[in-house]
């Protein structure tokens, strides 16, 4: 005999319904049209849904539900609006508390799941009533494959080509990787879309916390995990099916074309229809048509390759990272440190001092140094938008630190002297310059005695190697940065430029100018300004490095020296 089933005890106590559907039924539409719009607002409207399923006492008009939670003055005049229309069509005598006949309650799955929970999902609701009760309860859980046409498709292609290299290194910097993925993808990876603060790039994010992808180390790098190696190779095998059939169509067309040719001018096909005709150029625009933005086609052994091939090569053309002369402007960029805080008027007189001398300059933050210049590539404006796509800018070899004599006591007595003079000897520019204002007779009431600050400059231009001006005032700090603008524009006026990246070829190289050869190799100024953040994540290296500094006569090349034999402490 079978067991007989256990007793419960208790009873069920019944959920009330809500006293107010009608409210209910109109935030449920208005929250589903935002869902489908794909507004920020269904969440709003959500939030209204739980607050009102809650509250036990019926509404005479929207009004009265400001009281409630989540209840503004916008969605109360929605329904305001729904609740007059709503006498409108069925009399002012109508009740509102209870819904029309032909409309489902407000507790049953076909009104589109009125109950306030929301962590249950309508779908998987439904798909319980389908299926009757039997055994799987549980969500399928949906594979991670991005749609065509995102950002995050370039980048994982790009990652597993480049692993798929041999001898490959097994990860990318961000800058490679951004130059390699970008003639995959329709966005740019560095410039925001007009009326967005959003880049390609910023869909990483997403792949890191998908866990397709790994950031690691200092300056970053990239690479897949196994997931993402794993979805990287589905994409992959959907690109080159994609263009084996795109490929197909043609060679069926070709085919037809021929057969077509073989019939003869003399042969007249009577049958066709126009609608027939209109889609067999439908037929052939669309291998026209289809997106650009697919896997370069592998070149056989001939090296005999279709037409994405060729937009390859014009993309790796040699002079695509130059700027040919003429080509560029130089620009001085000045800190916007020197231009706000501390003492306004002298400040902004050095911004007028330089306008009045014409000097082309741009206000900026600059992670290290207050004064640098920049070749600016010249783009012209593109019709049908407001504001003129960003030029390239490599930034020159030469970097000011400006220090009245003032500032420069109060830096030696905190610490910042030194600090400041070893994050200039690394920043990567081989020409840095410190800018010193006498101040006149003030240097005599300093805290530290003046003969003190003198050797300190010493120092600098002597045991440092920096090529230390002195000036007397703000006025003649603008005649020279206005006189150097124009010595730098003449020197680089003929003289093709190239992009060089620091974190793949390092800060050799020797100094071009002294060999007078019409090439220079400079860095971008986004790769420099982000490689000189004071507070970033830093290694224990550098932070040993640090600790090194903070002793008493230990310079920057002292303590470079004790790391070439002991990286770390342990």
């Amino acid at each position: 005999m079978p067991a007989p089933e256990p007793v419960r005890l208790g009873r069920k106590r019944a959920v009330p319904s809500c006293p107010n559907p009608l409210f209910l039924r109109w935030l449920t539409e208005l929250r589903d049209e935002a869902r489908e719009k794909g507004l920020k607002t269904q969440y709003s409207y959500q939030k209204a849904i739980s607050s009102l399923s809650k509250y036990p006492l019926p509404l005479q008009n929207a009004k009265e539900a400001k009281i409630l939670q989540n209840f503004g003055d916008g969605i109360c005049k929605l329904l305001d609006e729904k609740l007059q229309q709503y006498y409108r069509e069925n009399g002012s005598d109508t009740p509102i508390h209870s819904l029309p006949e032909e409309a489902p309650p407000p507790g049953r799955q076909d009104n589109n799941s009125l109950a306030p929970s929301r962590k249950k999902n309508a779908a998987g609701g439904e798909g319980k009533d389908r299926g009757g009760g039997g055994g799987g309860g549980r969500k399928k859980k949906r594979s991670t494959c991005p749609r065509r046409g995102l950002a995050v498709t370039p980048i994982l292609l790009t990652l597993y080509r480049q692993s798929q290299i041999p001898g490959s290194k097994g990860y990318m910097f961000k800058m490679e990787l951004q130059a390699e993925a970008q003639h995959l993808c329709d966005k740019s990876f560095t410039a925001p879309d007009l009326g967005s603060k959003y880049t390609a790039w910023s869909s990483v994010s997403t792949l890191i916390q998908k866990n397709l992808l790994v950031k690691t180390h200092n300056p970053a790098r990239y690479s897949l995990t196994e997931e993402g190696l794993a979805l990287a190779e589905r994409l992959e095998a959907a690109e080159q099916a994609t263009k084996d059939g795109a490929e197909g169509e043609r060679e069926e067309l070709r085919s037809e074309g021929e057969e077509e040719e073989e019939g003869g001018p003399g042969v007249v096909d009577l049958t066709g229809s126009d609608d027939d005709e209109e889609e067999e150029e439908e037929v052939r625009v669309q291998p026209a048509e289809r997106p650009t933005c697919v896997a370069p086609p592998r070149s056989d052994g001939d090296g005999v390759s279709g037409k994405p091939q060729i937009s390859q090569a014009t993309s790796r053309n040699p002079n695509a990272g130059c700027l040919l002369p003429g080509s560029y402007e130089i620009i001085l960029c000045v800190d916007f440190i020197e231009t706000t805080g501390g003492s306004h008027h002298r400040k902004q007189e050095l911004v007028k001092e330089l306008q009045r001398n014409g000097v082309n300059f741009d206000v900026r933050k600059l992670n290290v140094g207050d004064f640098l210049w920049v070749a600016r590539e010249k783009v012209a404006p593109v019709p049908g938008q407001l504001r003129a796509p960003t030029g390239r800018e490599l930034v020159l070899d030469y970097i000011i630190e400006r220090k009245r004599m003032d500032d420069l006591c109060g830096s030696i007595i905190d610490g910042r002297f030194r600090e400041q003079k070893f994050r200039l000897k690394r920043c990567g520019l081989r020409r840095p310059v410190y800018l010193v204002e006498e101040c006149g007779k003030a240097a005599a009431h300093m805290s530290l005695p003046e003969a003190t600050l003198q050797q300190a400059i010493v120092n600098t231009q002597v045991v440092d190697g920096f090529f230390v001006k002195r000036v007397q005032d703000v006025r003649e700090s603008a005649a020279y940065l206005t006189v150097m603008t124009r010595y730098l524009t003449k020197l680089y006026q003929n003289r093709t430029l190239t992009c060089r990246s620091r974190e793949l070829d390092g800060d050799g190289g020797s100094d071009e100018e002294e060999r007078g050869t019409p090439s220079c190799s400079l860095m971008s100024f986004a790769e420099f300004n982000h490689g000189a953040i004071k507070n970033k994540c830093q290694t224990v290296r550098e932070v040993f490095a640090r600790q090194l500094m903070q002793i008493s006569g230990l310079s920057g090349d002292k303590a470079a020296a004790i790391l070439e034999h002991y990286s770390t402490p342990h």
